[in-house]
């Protein structure tokens, strides 16, 4: 039988105990499981490096696919098909999430190893030779970089004023040019039924202009 004075460390540790299990309670159904990362591996990179790649530039690459488990290469860019490099618009998801996010900061002329984990690439069902819930290994090498529709560069090109908009004017100059450069009338008078159906569909607040936001993360009229 327990005596009075032996009762109170016990009563110490059921008090701590309370105080303690809430807070655990709290951090384990709080947390997060970690975002899937992928795993990138730097196979050469160029002396010189002018520029690197960001969401929104258009890239072309050279590529070969393999499956982790076994090595099997289950595509390559050299081999199969027209055997050309292919061009696809970074963060726009054109291509697995794994090469969205691998591919950032790349140089022209960089090869990259990427180890991309199923939750990124084909997931739990697999698609065609790539079986359900496999990781695969990618050797990517960025043969060019250009701005792409949606990118900074071709916002600032169309903002004559630099006002971090887009006005009517500006929109209707624009075509007018890239009408001109391939060999159309400037003076289409269609343009103004094309700037209508962009600013319809581009302008998302409706406050008369196409934002720096809006241009960049919305739709592909322009």
């Amino acid at each position: 039988m327990l005596r009075v004075g032996e009762l109170l460390p016990i009563k110490m540790i059921i008090f701590s105990m309370c105080l303690i299990l809430p807070s655990l309670l709290v951090f384990v159904t709080a947390g997060k499981l970690p975002e899937p990362e992928v795993k990138i591996e730097v196979l050469h990179k160029p002396f010189m490096c002018y520029r690197k790649s960001k969401y929104g530039d258009m890239l072309l690459v050279h590529h070969e696919g393999f499956l982790e488990s076994n090595g099997t290469l289950f595509f390559s860019s050299r081999k199969h098909g027209d055997n050309n490099p292919v061009w696809f618009t970074l963060g726009n998801g054109e291509v697995l999430k794994g090469w969205d996010k691998g591919l950032q900061n790349m140089c022209t002329g960089e090869r990259r190893k990427l180890t991309v984990p199923p939750s990124l690439a084909y997931g739990k069902e697999g698609k065609g030779k790539i079986p359900p819930s496999s990781t695969l290994i990618f050797d990517i090498e960025l043969m060019e970089i250009r701005n792409g529709a949606r990118s900074h560069e071709s916002f600032r090109e169309m903002d004559l004023n630099d006002d971090w908009k887009l006005c009517r004017e500006e929109v209707t100059e624009y075509l007018k040019k890239e009408f001109e450069k391939h060999g159309y009338s400037p003076n289409d008078t269609n343009h103004e039924v094309m700037v209508d159906d962009i600013f319809k569909n581009e302008d998302e607040d409706e406050d008369g202009f196409i934002s720096a936001r809006e241009f960049t993360y919305q739709h592909d009229e322009l």
